[in-house]
């Protein structure tokens, strides 16, 4: 579908964009009259969420949040609805071992990377209440959820795209807004993802290495410079990850699929012997049948140390 096309279709979906708009204000009316219960714990809940769907990049955020505080001496856990995977009913512990079709990509890379209890259920309010008697832990990050108002929390932590911002600023499904803009102005930080702006904390995706997906091995980021690989991205704006590869000197032919694809051995058998690379959020989901021409990007998300300190003492 070209732009022009894309752009008559938002049109044309904007009364239905006005009845989910009306749905959401309604709904938010109730939990803030109390007619709808909000759930709160004996714990401290951090939510990082988004007004936007699409991709914001929160996911690395959420795992340096856990790691800072892992390293402040705190018993962490992290609850997702786990999006993409195929469980459905109750909670599932993720773990490193866990199938990533199962739980969905983003869990399964959470608790990869931290090795924290990570625990899935489209009810969070659950999630929660099963890490707090379960796993002991004293604090608890929410990847996504700033709309599930049944979850109390403490604070809340918007992530913005620094590229895209807000879209065309039309509401589901005409255009990507969950909430309006408004929305950020009660939440306690902003976090803009890969820019400068006004009033938000700049975060940024520092790539530190390639690791092999079938061995483990590491790899500098000059490892592939000028040469051609095959760049793979199941993520929901896959540019991002292709600029950094363009950035590192490599020439990309590049594939890109919607946002948590469930990547499959035949969507990566290429006509050649070019090395793959793809992020860390996707290649969890093809450890099953990776071979060693397969390599993930690690990064980390760069947060300052003023805003870390001052989120710990909201705590």
């Amino acid at each position: 579908m070209n732009l022009n096309n894309r752009g008559l279709v938002n049109y044309l979906l904007l009364p239905v964009s006005g009845i989910f708009y009306l749905l959401s204000r309604i709904r938010k009316f109730f939990y803030q009259a109390k007619l709808l219960t909000t759930y709160n714990f004996n714990v401290d809940v951090v939510v990082v969420g988004n007004i936007t769907v699409g991709g914001s990049g929160k996911t690395p955020i959420v795992i340096a949040l856990v790691n800072h505080f892992k390293q402040q001496g705190k018993r962490v856990g992290v609850v997702s609805r786990g999006y993409g995977g195929t469980h459905q009913q109750g909670s599932l512990l993720v773990d490193q071992n866990t199938e990533a079709s199962i739980s969905g990509d983003e869990p399964s890379l959470i608790a990869t990377q931290t090795q924290v209890p990570v625990m899935v259920n489209k009810d969070r309010v659950q999630a929660v209440k099963d890490l707090i008697i379960d796993h002991n832990v004293d604090l608890i990050i929410s990847d996504d959820g700033l709309q599930h108002y049944a979850m109390g929390r403490q604070i809340e932590i918007a992530v913005v795209d620094g590229k895209r911002r807000f879209g065309n600023g039309f509401f589901l499904p005409a255009g990507p807004l969950r909430e309006s803009e408004s929305r950020l102005k009660t939440v306690d930080f902003i976090i803009n993802n890969g820019a400068e702006h006004v009033g938000e904390i700049t975060s940024t995706l520092k790539a530190l290495m390639f690791v092999n997906v079938a061995t483990n091995e590491e790899q500098p980021l000059d490892f592939f410079n000028q040469n051609t690989c095959h760049a793979v991205a199941g993520i929901g704006y896959p540019q991002r990850f292709f600029d950094t590869l363009t950035q590192l000197d490599i020439k990309v032919e590049v594939h890109a699929f919607a946002d948590h694809h469930a990547f499959a051995q035949t969507d990566l058998a290429f006509d050649d012997d070019y090395p793959i690379l793809m992020t860390a959020k996707d290649c969890v989901k093809c450890r099953e049948f990776a071979t060693d021409q397969m390599w993930y990007l690690h990064v980390e998300a760069e947060l300052s140390d003023d805003f870390l300190t001052e989120l710990t003492n909201k705590l």
